[in-house]
């Protein structure tokens, strides 16, 4: 008898199928022809809506139509982006991942239209996500070490790895602490670190701000990893913005900071110290009550700092701020009128100008010479607010540097001391091995002046709208003042008399300035950026277009039936005058791609200058809507006899989506037609550097000050390291040059994608680092380096994550590899396969830009 007591088993029925609903496929059906359609038409927002209804309606459909969708999307994304529809934009890419949300593709995307319009941290958010989805996704990958580099700055590594800054700031945080100052405020923390030393001197209270979201992020990581979260609070804002009680429950008693840049205030220091002295900090010591104590008083950390700076002479400032010379190829120069860089302290310089550059005195190629010996510009103590309150209004500061060397009159180099407290203090001295770099005032004048001693340099120092400015306005000689600016007053700033021109000058003193040029460049005036200056001096790279233009338009010329205008298209990004060099050759109109109504007038006035005929040259960008249709034909019945495409960046990378306009330029191409350049060879060597490596990520195993900070700062390791001076990089060369890759811009199919390079080691070592340039060929013949003195490019790096130890004789196999127009090199010994030490090199990392 069976068990009553066991209850019958419950069988699991099959769910019924879905039953079909006729109506609405019919409504998927109908909605998918109609976004096709739509898309066909090239009526991207209504196909991007009906394919919005179909996938919601009918998900199964997502594989099918996932890259007609993201077609869609990318189109209308564009149309809405240059109809500055900024909101519907996002709210596209907010539904489309809604529907595909690990869709690395769509992400990446979005991370760029972010990056773009300025949310760099939100772009990085994106970025990142893309990687995570998918970590080979090459255009992700790029884009994350593009704005790794804005996000994280590369002088965070420096500064992490500068260990006698990191131990000098320690001292004197702890010496402050002891002495009563346990409740700590440090003002733009960064990894944390200043605000950890507090903590670890036996702070009490502990608060830290940050205004980067990125590194306010890795400073909360940082913390929280070295047990410390609950110790100090971190908040994202602004120091300025800080109230009590609301952000801080109490005034402190120290503030940490180091907002300094290389021209001290330029990080807005003064600013936030006023407030903070006003709304964050206890009142000072005073001496009318020296009985209180030190947790009642506050202070600040750096104490103070006095500002130094000398005169100098250097070829390679001065070729970045001024004209240095009168033609370019065979094209005068003179009806340019004053040529000068961004960088200027004049009382007439423009919002968009800035006072001082910085670079790293010890590496400039060609060196420098010191004209004066240094002087003290400036003394400031942190710890006084009226001092700090006055600094904007102070009167201008007027020194007379008597000069001790002959030499060309560049610039004016300045560094500073910064008081840490009374016993430490940190130098950022061009003889220094510091994290910093040294700021540089150019002179900006037309000609090069040579001073010798017995002269005498007249500077002005103020502190205007709290940045550090500093002028030489004229140089003294025999008693008589001659004033190095361009201005139309009666007198100069030093109180002699103003010289109308330097030829006046030489005029009124036979023996004064001899080196001054006494060409006239007239009344007009324009600003280039340093890079497009540097390009106007690059004597050899102007003569050698010059030389292949004449080549090819003579072949062409020559070859046929008379062709009655030939037409020359030049794309190169920015200032360019090889349209002008094609535009004087008879039968010939050249397009220019400059945009800038400024220098499309000075382009104007050259072409008047050297009898350009008015219709021989235009500005392509004013007829066109968009990029997408610069390389476009003049008329439907003419052809480019020659196209100038701007194949590497100043920074020392290959211009994005380089071979796909290549492709585009060959279509477009007369016969007998050529691309400039044709081809490009890459370059690089094996070498050792030090530098290298803590510019690019924190070095060694041992916690910085005893924090765990390198594994998250790391993070942001860029693996090319650009706008490098390989001439003067402290390096060891442990090979010959080598090719890596040629890239040919006539022939597609003479372009391999992937390369594996034997190099033969020449020296032992440790391989840090593959340092990388080009020799691009406008013809067979006719070519130019990116790597000589005259260059205005600079090189780059393949930076590697692990170094290998190698030795003389063997063999490293680099594989160079190349995916739109991104190169990418790895490196291991022979015979154990490309391995972790193989980094990659993201030439087009700078595409966001």
């Amino acid at each position: 008898m069976p068990n009553a007591s066991t209850r019958p088993k419950r069988v699991r029925r099959n769910r019924r199928a879905p039953r079909e609903d006729p109506a609405r496929n019919e409504l998927v059906s109908r909605s998918l022809e109609s976004a096709q359609q739509c898309l066909f038409n090239q009526d991207y927002g209504t196909a991007f809506v009906h394919y919005l209804l179909t996938l919601n309606l009918a998900p199964v459909l997502k594989d099918f139509a996932r890259e007609s969708f993201r077609f869609t999307l990318f189109k209308w994304a564009e149309e809405l982006d240059s109809l500055g529809r900024v909101q519907d934009l996002f709210d596209c890419y907010e539904q489309a991942l809604e529907l595909f949300p690990v869709d690395e593709v769509i992400v990446n995307s979005m991370g760029e239209h972010l990056f773009r319009m300025g949310f760099r941290d939100e772009a990085a958010g994106h970025f990142h996500k893309a990687l995570k989805l998918k970590p080979d996704f090459p255009e992700a990958k790029e884009n994350f070490y593009r704005v790794a580099n804005w996000l994280v700055e590369r002088w965070h590594f420096l500064m992490l790895n500068d260990h006698q800054r990191n131990r000098k700031y320690q001292q004197a945080i702890q010496k402050a602490v002891r002495s009563g100052c346990t409740t700590v405020l440090d003002i733009g923390t960064g990894t944390g670190i200043l605000g950890m030393c507090a903590k670890q001197a036996g702070a009490t209270e502990v608060y830290a701000c940050e205004l980067s979201k990125t590194m306010y992020e890795l400073a909360c990581e940082v913390i929280s990893a070295n047990g410390m979260k609950e110790d100090i609070k971190v908040v994202h804002m602004k120091s300025v913005e800080m109230e009590v009680p609301r952000d801080l429950p109490q005034r402190v008693s120290l503030v940490v900071t180091e907002t300094v840049d290389a021209g001290l205030f330029g990080e807005g220091i003064i600013e936030s110290l006023i407030h903070a002295w006003h709304n964050l900090l206890l009142p000072p010591q005073s001496s009318q009550d020296p009985s209180r104590s030190a947790a009642e008083t506050g202070r600040v950390i750096p104490a103070g700092a006095t500002v130094f700076g000398m005169a100098v002479e250097c070829q390679e400032i001065r070729r970045h701020h001024r004209l240095c010379v009168s033609e370019a190829g065979d094209l005068s120069l003179l009806a340019a009128g004053g040529l000068h860089s961004p960088v200027s302290c004049s009382p007439d310089a423009d919002d968009s100008s800035e006072p001082y550059t910085t670079e790293r005195l010890s590496r400039l190629p060609g060196g420098y010479s010191a004209l004066t010996q240094p002087f003290q510009a400036l003394d400031i103590d942190f710890n006084n607010v009226q001092e700090l309150e006055g600094l904007c209004t102070r009167e201008v500061t007027r020194f007379r540097l008597p000069v001790t060397q002959t030499g060309v009159l560049d610039a004016l180099a300045v560094w500073f001391q910064l008081h840490l407290d009374e016993e430490n203090s940190l130098s950022t001295g061009p003889q220094e091995d510091t994290c910093w770099e040294q700021a540089v005032y150019p002179i900006q004048t037309r000609s090069n002046f040579t001073v010798k001693p017995g002269d005498e340099l007249r500077v002005e120092v103020s502190c205007e709208d709290a940045y550090l400015r500093i002028r030489t306005i004229a140089v003294v000689r025999d008693g008589r003042a001659f004033s190095l600016e361009d201005s139309d007053s009666g007198s100069g700033p030093a109180g002699g008399p103003r010289a109308e021109s330097v030829a006046e000058a030489e005029a009124q003193l036979c023996s004064a300035l001899s080196s001054l040029q006494t060409d006239s460049f007239g009344d007009q005036a324009c600003v280039l950026e340093c890079s497009e200056i540097a390009l106007l001096n690059n004597t050899h790279y102007h003569q050698s277009f010059n030389r292949a233009l004449d080549k090819l338009l003579a072949s062409i010329s020559d070859g046929g039936p008379a062709r009655d205008p030939l037409y020359v298209l030049d794309v190169s990004e920015g200032f360019s005058v090889l349209p002008l060099m094609a535009a004087r050759r008879g039968g010939v109109r050249a397009y220019s791609s400059v945009e800038k109504e400024q220098h499309q007038a000075v382009l104007r006035l050259l072409a008047q200058g050297n009898g350009v005929q008015q219709d021989a040259l235009e500005f392509w960008l004013n007829h066109v809507e968009d990029d997408s249709t610069v390389l476009q034909r003049p008329d439907a019945e003419k052809l480019w006899s020659a196209i100038i495409l701007d194949c590497v960046e100043t920074c020392g990378l290959i211009r994005q989506k380089l071979l796909e306009k290549a492709t585009l330029a060959r279509c477009l191409l007369e016969d007998g037609g050529r691309i400039f350049p044709q081809r490009i060879v890459v370059y690089g060597l094996l070498v050792e550097s030090d530098t290298l490596l803590s510019e690019s990520a924190v070095q060694g195993r041992e916690p910085t000050l005893g924090f765990n900070i390198a594994p998250f700062i790391n993070q942001f390791t860029v693996p090319v390291h650009v706008f490098l001076d390989l001439s003067t990089l402290q390096c060891k060369r442990l090979s010959q040059p080598v090719e890596l890759l040629t890239l040919d811009l006539m022939n597609s199919n003479e372009t391999s994608t992937h390369r594996q390079v034997e190099v033969q080691v020449t020296s032992a070592g440790r391989l840090t680092a593959i340092p990388f340039w080009y020799q691009v060929h406008l013809d067979e013949a006719i070519s130019v380096s990116t790597f000589t003195q005259d260059s205005h490019w600079k090189q780059a790096a393949v930076v590697l994550q692990h170094p290998l130890q190698v030795t003389a004789g063997e063999t490293v196999l680099l594989g160079v590899h190349l995916h739109k127009s991104s190169i990418s090199i790895t490196a291991c010994r022979e015979g154990e396969g490309e391995g972790p030490a193989a980094m990659d090199s993201t030439s087009s990392a700078h595409s966001l830009a």
